[in-house]
Parts: C-alpha cells; structure tokens; sequence
C-alpha cells in the first residue's frame, strides 16, 4: 500500500482506484476511431482490386498453396529419382527449398545468423532491410528464440508461410517458442541442421 501510494504521488496521480481519466480514455477511443477508419480504407482498395489480385490474397490468407504445388513437387520427385543427387542433407533441404519458395510466393525464410550453415536462403528469397520490406528473407542475427517468436507471429498473422533454421544443437535456445507452436498447432517451420557429431564441432 505504501509503495502505490508513493507512486501516486510521484505520477502526480490524483484519479480515484480503477478509474481511467477521461484525457487518457478520449485519447486511446481516438485511436479506436482513426483504427476503424484505416481499416474500411483498407477494405475498400481490397474491394477494388482486380479478381487476380483479390483471389490470391483469399488464397494466402486461407492458407491454401497454389494449385500448381503439387504437380511442381511431382516433377521434382521425378528429377531426383532420375539424377540421384549426392549431397549433404542441408544441401538437400536448400535444393528442395528452392524449388517450394519458386511455387510458393508468400513463403518467408530465415536464420539465427547460420544461413550459410543451415542453407535456408535461396534464390527467390531476397534480404528484408530497414528500407525495404517487400523482401523474402530475415537475418534474424543470434537470437535463436526471438527467431522463433517472430516465425510463429507471422504464421498466426496469417498469408504467409514462414520458416527459420539453426543448428540443432541451438534448438534449446527456441525450445520455449517451438512448444508454443507445438501447442497452438500452427505452421511454422524450423529448419535444424548439422544433427550429427560426425559433423564436426557443429554437431550436437
């Protein structure tokens, strides 16, 4: 009680307990209005876009992928059946994840500062700066659990489908945003190489 009280005083706040002043409540339903009127803007040049358009946003935003995935992820089957490539299982994961993020627009991809590591970045997915955010790519920097918070957030959002890689071993530090994921049951994806030890000192 004392320490509320010298709060208070300190704030120079003088409403009576669970009353909002009303300056402060006005300002926030001035935020509510301005919100209301952003989005019937919104809805409004959504409603004028042409079908195309409109119907690839519906698309995106149901989560449904395009009607060409399948046959685009056949063909592929087929061309690694016939060359039976060789190659690390990283290296595998960037050829396959080459040919989803040329079939899937709205993927966006990531690493906690290991993509030339974990292979997640590929020719489609360009790097998503302070001056442009219309890119494909995050560089996340060490911040494995941030990573991870941030790819369930868009996932929630909604309209794209988002992913993000790390070693493995670093899989302890996103571990509490992976459980979250697990539990809600949403689509995001992480993307865990060098698992093995015969890796090296990147293994686990």
């Amino acid at each position: 009680a004392e320490e509320i009280a010298g709060a208070r005083k300190f704030f120079n706040w003088e409403s009576p307990p669970f009353e909002i002043p009303a300056d402060i409540l006005d300002a926030w339903r001035a935020v509510g209005t301005g919100g209301a009127k952003a989005r019937a803007d919104w809805e409004g040049r959504l409603a004028k876009a042409d079908a195309r358009l409109q119907g690839e946003f519906e698309r995106r935003l149901a989560g449904k992928l395009p009607g060409n995935f399948d046959a685009v992820i056949a063909d592929y089957k087929k061309k690694l059946s016939a060359d039976k490539p060789k190659v690390a299982t990283r290296k595998s994961s960037e050829m396959a994840l080459e040919v989803i993020n040329g079939a899937v627009p709205e993927t966006i991809g990531g690493s906690a500062d290991l993509t030339g590591s974990n292979n997640t970045k590929t020719s489609q997915t360009k790097n998503i700066t302070p001056d442009d955010y219309g890119q494909r790519y995050v560089h996340y920097g060490i911040r494995e659990h941030g990573m991870a918070a941030a790819i369930n957030g868009l996932t929630l959002h909604g309209g794209l489908i988002a992913y993000g890689g790390t070693f493995l071993c670093f899989s302890d530090y996103a571990r509490p945003s992976m459980r979250l994921a697990s539990l809600m049951g949403i689509r995001s994806i992480f993307v865990m190489t060098h698992d093995s030890i015969g890796l090296g000192e990147d293994g686990p």
